[in-house]
């Protein structure tokens, strides 16, 4: 019997006989299956998906992205921009409040923004171009600038690190340190006392939210209607749970079902199983910069030499082969900036074991023990991460493979200390969204201390990414982020693994379901 034919058996009988663990829900609730704990909630301080989509519940953005990349207004209701392009006037829309009851300030938003991008790759260009950014009334927000940047709707709509716009109380609080009080002015509230660490976290739909007048936008640029009094993230304990009470119908929406239950999923006749998010999901390989040994870039280049992108995609989403692309750089196939240039780079199927050990004891490693953080609990990082480290010992590190809660590599990963003092070396992850569509938002492109953990330094890469802001057509950008690739190549920030897209599964009564990751506004339950 093969792996599938058992799957399906086993998860036959888990079906018919499983416990119920949840309940249907009632029609002012939503029941959701997140792809994990929300063990972070500072939408700044942290970039998993699942703190990004709690983020999108809470708080609200400046502008929002639609699901073809376009900014639209959000929380503005539009602006004004000086003839030679230097002046940005941005107006709050009227009767926007806080969770707290509070009106939504201009001065609120400039906090909010500075916090943001002192953290974010694609603010940190917006506030490198700014000359000063200001309120100079309740409902204006004045950027004036160096340089013309007319991205700055776009840069502000960044889903992958959002701009989320809080009190100006919270938003001074420095960006590497937690904000854990949970103030926004989105359209549901963070129900704090019914928070249950490892198993929910519940949202209430906040009456004071007023959505965005005009109608016809998706994604993050709809206006937000909310159609559920309460949505409540459940996390289980597995995958097949999940599967089993999805189809008992005990819960409406599972974020992301495991490739290898598509098949049961899809047999069920309550369920819709379909990709969203088209931007996809590219795993990586993540380096720690400070440290040895991939501090020095020759050995980052061997372990590229070592990747083969579709071993690493097929050890989560083998079930799938048509899910899964390959020859992946710093660009999806998604992206109008895809490009092949240096991408012989990585070596694939051709790579010798042995010749990359004698090429790694050339460049300088001495056999020292290499901290490789694998988020055990987590469904699509835990089989990659198997065989990332399988590969990292053929190849000749001296290993140690940590095994951990992804909420702990979360928290590790900011650590800068060697590993010997809690620090780290490698781990894997997945880059998604915007990041996988623009060089500006690709958060593994940031550099320096203030950047995404890992610590890249690449000054060439700084200045490729502002020669792709200033381009005067899209040729120019094209011929940016090709030697932006070749330089990343030469000097690799991380170790692209591949892309996958996921696919979600919700019940047929949902209708409305975005376009994107999963967002909660517009969804509504038949009646």
């Amino acid at each position: 019997m093969d792996r599938r034919t058992f799957l399906g058996t086993s998860l036959a009988a888990v079906t018919l006989a499983a416990p119920r663990i949840g309940r249907a829900a009632s029609p002012g609730e939503l029941l959701f299956v997140p792809q994990s704990d929300l063990v972070v909630v500072d939408p700044i301080w942290t970039t998993t998906e699942v703190t990004r989509n709690h983020g999108f519940m809470v708080f609200d953005q400046l502008y929002g992205l639609d699901s073809r990349f376009t900014p639209h207004p959000q929380m503005v209701a539009g602006h004004q921009v000086s003839a030679n392009g230097l002046q940005w006037d941005l107006t709050l829309r009227e009767g926007l409040k806080f969770h707290d009851n509070t009106p939504v300030l201009a001065r609120d938003a400039v906090a909010s923004i500075r916090r943001w991008g002192s953290r974010d790759g694609f603010g940190r260009s917006l506030l490198v171009a700014t000359d000063e950014l200001s309120a100079p009334d309740d409902r204006t927000i004045r950027f004036r600038l160096k340089r013309p940047f007319a991205l700055l709707p776009m840069a502000l709509a960044t889903p992958n690190n959002m701009c989320c716009i809080m009190p100006e109380r919270l938003a001074k609080t420095d960006a590497g340190t937690q904000v854990t009080e949970m103030v926004g002015s989105g359209p549901f509230r963070f129900v704090a006392d019914e928070r249950l660490a490892g198993s929910r976290v519940v949202y209430e739909k906040f009456a004071g939210y007023v959505p965005r007048p005009e109608a016809g936008g998706d994604f993050a640029a709809a206006s937000k209607q909310v159609h559920f009094d309460r949505v409540i993230w459940n996390v289980l304990p597995d995958s097949a749970t999940a599967a089993a009470a999805m189809t008992q119908g005990e819960f409406d929406w599972w974020e992301n079902p495991t490739i290898d239950l598509l098949p049961v999923l899809k047999r069920s006749n309550r369920l819709t199983v379909a990709v969203k998010d088209q931007t996809g999901q590219t795993g990586i390989i993540r380096f720690n910069h400070l440290q040895p040994p991939f501090d020095n870039p020759a050995i980052r280049r061997i372990v590229l030499k070592a990747v083969n992108q579709f071993d690493c995609m097929a050890a989560y989403a083998g079930d799938e082969p048509s899910l899964i692309e390959t020859g992946v750089g710093l660009f999806s196939s998604a992206s109008p900036f895809v490009t092949k240039a240096g991408m012989d780079a990585i070596g694939g199927n051709a790579a010798d074991p042995s010749k990359l050990a004698a090429e790694l004891k050339a460049a300088g490693y001495g056999g020292e023990p290499i901290v490789f953080m694998a988020g055990q609990d987590s469904r699509n990082i835990a089989p990659m991460a198997l065989v990332v480290g399988d590969m990292l010992k053929r190849m000749g590190f001296n290993v140690d493979y940590q095994a951990m809660d992804w909420g702990a590599v979360v928290q590790r990963r900011n650590n800068k200390a060697p590993p010997s003092q809690g620090g780290w070396n490698a781990f894997c992850t997945y880059l998604g969204g915007l990041g996988n569509i623009i060089p500006a938002a690709n958060i593994g492109l940031t550099t320096g201390a203030n950047g995404w953990a890992g610590w890249w330094n690449e000054p060439e890469a700084d200045r490729l990414i502002q020669a792709w802001f200033d381009a005067p057509d899209p040729d120019g950008q094209k011929a940016a982020c090709a030697q932006l690739q070749e330089v990343f190549m030469r000097n690799p920030a991380y170790a692209p693994l591949g892309l996958y897209q996921q696919p979600t599964c919700f019940k047929n009564e949902l209708t409305d379901v975005q376009q994107g990751f999963p967002v909660f506004w517009g969804v509504k339950r038949k009646a």
